[in-house]
């Protein structure tokens, strides 16, 4: 039972993830964009289960997005390091930081190689910088805005003691 549980919970979170991202198509693709299901990136905070999810939600988001193969597998693996190293946070027993990772791994991440796929921008510095702070700014409203608030909400829910999603 436990294992059909987490399989359904994956496939929600994938669901849920790639679902919020095509609806809010015109703020979640591009160099100034809200991604809005990227509040639920906190969620490894609480379960190793959102990991997996969120690596799949994003892979079939960004096949929408426009930016090609840079985008679908560059973008999965950095949701993927922020999926672990916000799952590693949880040691530290500090909710707040939660956010962080998702939102310094992508700012820093993604504009590494957006720079070289926005048309109408010469890669370099300056590009990288100013796509940083974009992507930095609707990060932190998407994971510390909505994010950190929906985590703060589940943790005093203890919605996965309900749902049987915690370890062990």
């Amino acid at each position: 039972m436990k294992t059909a549980r987490s399989v359904a919970f994956i496939g929600v979170l994938a669901g849920l993830y790639a679902a919020l991202t095509v609806f809010l198509a015109p703020i979640s693709y591009s160099y100034i964009q809200v991604r809005v299901a990227e509040a639920l990136t906190v969620l490894p905070y609480l379960t190793p289960l959102a990991i997996p999810g969120l690596f799949i939600g994003v892979l079939i988001a960004n096949v929408f997005g426009g930016f090609g193969p840079w985008d679908i597998f560059g973008g999965s693996t950095l949701t993927l390091i922020a999926a672990v190293l916000t799952y590693l946070l949880r040691r530290t027993g500090k909710p707040y930081l939660a956010p962080l990772p998702p939102v310094l791994v992508n700012a820093f991440g993604v504009s590494a190689y957006l720079q070289f796929l926005v048309e109408g921008f010469q890669p370099g510095p300056e590009t990288y910088f100013f796509f940083v702070v974009t992507i930095g700014i609707g990060e932190l409203i998407a994971c510390y805005g909505i994010g950190y608030p929906l985590l703060r909400f589940l943790l005093r829910s203890r919605w996965l003691e309900r749902w049987q999603l915690s370890e062990g």
